[in-house]
């Protein structure tokens, strides 16, 4: 079986990726790093990291795309992409627990005012604040998929009363966390949590969630903690709604525009941790398997695992 290897991403990391998978292919399966000098009408799979517009194009072959990212929105904003070929994204074990491990820090800091006895080190001030326990501080999670899931999980497990949010009813539940649905639900829910975490995915009816508009709806002074995508962001209202007291701190690790400008008024900002898109990050040790996995199927003819609707856009 042929693959093609492409992506947006430095030769380093490409490289790295290729002695991964070449280092676990078994014999009859040949990688290719790039389109140049081979014959396109060879290749079955493509294993893909936001490759450029157009780099799929005329491969009338093409029999399955695998994302070796979890976010899938910058393959579909791709009008060149083939119609009709499974698209699969990364669902990484390793990377849902990273994310768990970022989300849970996030809370507890919120929670227990961490960040904010960081910067009275910094001003060598010395001022204890009062102390909630965890089944003081509800948690709101914006999205019930894999990370979602795994997010909820951890931070019930640490006691704290979690709610998941999704926009339409969620196909499984976790033990010890309720789940709602629906934008009436939302709203409601906003009011209650202390702190909100967004990893929903990002689609035409999430983008530009995290407005004035939903700022209004949260608990004031709750905490804002934005893992998903930085178009979920409206950046101006969330400035805003900081500086007015409706949001207390925001944990922020994606942005409009990445990296994040060096003039950037989130950089300064006493109530904003900024993170450089690392709250979860994909570990080959990890996804090659996944990625294994998924060409063993295609061989076999068997389901392939996490397919991407299309036409919901995760």
């Amino acid at each position: 079986m042929n693959l093609l290897l492409c992506g947006q991403w430095e030769p380093q990391e490409r490289d790295e990726w290729a002695e991964w998978l070449r280092g676990r292919l078994g014999p009859g399966h040949v990688l290719h790093l790039g389109r140049e000098g081979i014959d396109a009408s060879a290749i079955e799979v493509a294993v893909v990291a936001n490759p450029p517009p157009g780099s799929l194009m005329g491969l009338p072959h093409l029999r399955l795309i695998q994302s070796l990212w979890a976010g899938v929105d910058r393959l579909l904003g791709d009008a060149t992409l083939p119609p009709g070929v499974p698209l699969a994204r990364m669902v990484d074990p390793s990377m849902s627990a990273a994310m768990a491990e970022t989300a849970l820090w996030a809370v507890l800091s919120q929670h227990r005012d961490f960040m904010r006895y960081a910067a009275q080190q910094r001003e060598r001030l010395w001022q204890p604040h009062a102390q909630w326990r965890a089944d003081e501080w509800p948690v709101l999670v914006l999205g019930f998929g894999e990370m979602g899931r795994m997010v909820a999980d951890r931070l019930a497990r640490q006691g704290y009363p979690v709610l998941a949010w999704s926009r339409t009813r969620p196909a499984q539940n976790v033990a010890a966390v309720r789940s709602v649905h629906g934008e009436e639900a939302l709203r409601s829910a906003l009011a209650d949590a202390r702190t909100v975490i967004n990893l929903l995915p990002l689609t035409e009816a999430t983008r530009g969630l995290l407005d004035r508009r939903f700022f209004a709806s949260m608990r004031p002074g709750a905490g804002l903690v934005n893992l998903g995508r930085g178009a979920h962001l409206n950046e101006a209202d969330l400035l805003a709604a900081l500086n007015e007291g409706r949001v207390g701190h925001a944990v922020l690790d994606v942005f409009a525009h990445e990296p994040l400008a060096e003039d950037h008024a989130f950089w300064q900002h006493p109530q904003v941790s900024v993170l450089p898109h690392v709250a979860a990050q994909t570990d080959p040790r990890t996804a090659v398997q996944v990625v294994l996995d998924n060409l063993q199927a295609l061989a076999e003819g068997r389901p392939l695992a996490h397919l991407v609707d299309r036409a919901r856009g995760y």
